[in-house]
């Protein structure tokens, strides 16, 4: 149930792994099984942020029971993934967070 968006303003060539490893690391970050956890890249994307299109990231995390308590805690460690994986400085990174109410969230012909 939880969705991890990343969109990002250059070309990306390893997008299998970075994947699996934002995968991952999120999931377990909100206690959230991986196999309910869909992650999606968007690269090459037309991203203007601070008057240029040097490396930026736009980053949307989406999920069922999303505390306000976590998300700082969250924010830095997309922000840490994103410079080290992706090599966008963390000052170049916006991250949306959205906690959905569980009637809101479909799959499988029905809602969580």
């Amino acid at each position: 149930m939880p969705y991890l968006k990343i969109s990002i303003n250059k070309k990306i060539e390893n997008k299998k792994e970075l994947l699996d490893s934002f995968t991952k690391e999120i999931a377990k970050a909100l206690g959230k099984p991986e196999k309910y956890f869909m992650t999606s890249l968007e690269d090459n994307t037309q991203i203007y942020f601070q008057g240029d299109f040097q490396p930026a990231a736009f980053v949307e995390l989406r999920s069922i029971g999303l505390s306000e308590n976590k998300t700082t805690e969250l924010s830095k460690k997309i922000c840490d993934m994103v410079e080290e994986h992706l090599n966008v400085p963390k000052e170049r990174v916006y991250i949306n967070f959205v906690d959905i109410k569980n009637t809101m969230w479909g799959w499988n012909g029905s809602t969580f």
